[in-house]
């Protein structure tokens, strides 16, 4: 088979499309024939040699990848022969492998997908829908509140805005030039261009003060999105795509009486079913309540996959074709 390998940590272009030998599965797993591998911002750190919360640097040469959807086409032993055959998504967890034409993942781990469910949408949903259950889970949205979703154009906030809007709540989508029309299409009440020095100037405007943020960039835009909060706000954080988190102080939680929440990393690991949050998030996905916005690129191509990610020259979720 053909597949991406990594034989050292460095820039986007240490990905190789190579051939490989094909994988076989173990007792109480599959092979999954690739139709779509979901590419993380996660990934692109442990590229560089960045361990990052729960996942360890892997050891090298390795194939990166712990999204995957296509067909069951090889049985480990154990594994009832029903699978054989079925379209499925799975998210591999620690382990890697899903940049490659062929992967296999433990049978436990998937989910049958309906036909009428897309291979992108279903691993956009596989990893990032369930980390949008978590942070909801504790973000605790109602119609009452005005909720900030700075990146809002990504595959994690395209997600968050569409859930906010469906509990009544008013919506500001932060993003970068050129996507201000994408999120304005997901029923944001007022969307911004966050590398405008005015932008927050605008939300004070539009809304004067806000009670929620979902804050997965953090550093500056972060730091300014804790300052629109209002008093008794919350700040719901999970992650720096920024590359340095939001500066939060015990002075700003006194003074306004704030609250700051961390929904990922051991939370949403230890005290959230991860495969109930999957499967609310694919049942989403399935009826029609929440459609993620995808961004594709041939399987050979994910050294610029990973390039166009770090640069936020995306939209939606980065999916790799083989």
């Amino acid at each position: 088979m053909r597949a991406i390998r990594q034989h050292e940590f460095g820039p986007a272009e240490t990905l190789r499309y190579e051939e490989t030998p094909d994988p076989v599965p173990r007792t109480g797993q599959v092979r999954v024939t690739v139709r779509a591998a979901g590419v993380h911002l996660l990934d692109t750190s442990l590229r560089r040699g960045e361990a990052g919360g729960p996942f360890p640097l892997p050891d090298l040469p390795m194939t990166p990848g712990r999204e995957v959807a296509g067909v069951v086409s090889a049985l480990g032993d154990g594994v009832d022969p029903a699978w054989l055959g079925r379209r499925v998504v799975g998210h591999l967890g620690a382990a890697h492998g899903g940049y490659a034409e062929l992967a296999v993942a433990n049978v436990a781990s998937l989910h049958e997908l309906p036909d009428h469910v897309s291979d992108e949408s279903a691993v956009a949903m596989i990893g990032t829908g369930r980390t949008s259950r978590g942070v909801l889970n504790v973000a605790e949205l109602t119609g009452d509140d005005v909720v900030l979703v700075p990146a809002a154009a990504g595959g994690l906030g395209a997600l968050l805005v569409q859930e906010a809007r469906a509990v009544g709540a008013k919506v500001v989508g932060a993003v970068s030039t050129g996507k201000l029309d994408v999120v304005r299409e997901l029923g944001a009440d007022l969307v911004v261009d966050y590398t405008r020095d005015d932008w927050a100037d605008r939300v004070r405007d539009g809304f004067g003060e806000v009670s929620v943020v979902l804050d997965g960039v953090g550093g500056v835009p972060g730091r300014q999105a804790l300052e629109l909060l209002g008093i008794g706000g919350r700040i719901v954080l999970f992650g720096w795509s920024s590359g340095e988190p939001t500066r939060i102080e015990t002075a700003d939680l006194y003074s306004r009486g704030l609250t700051a929440s961390v929904a990922v990393g051991p939370r949403i690991l230890k005290r959230m079913n991860l495969r109930e949050l999957e499967t609310s998030a694919l049942k989403a996905l399935a009826d029609g309540r929440l459609v993620p916005l995808t961004t594709s690129f041939p399987l050979a191509d994910a050294a610029g996959a990973h390039t166009a990610l770090e640069n936020r020259a995306t939209t939606g979720k980065v999916v790799l074709k083989p």
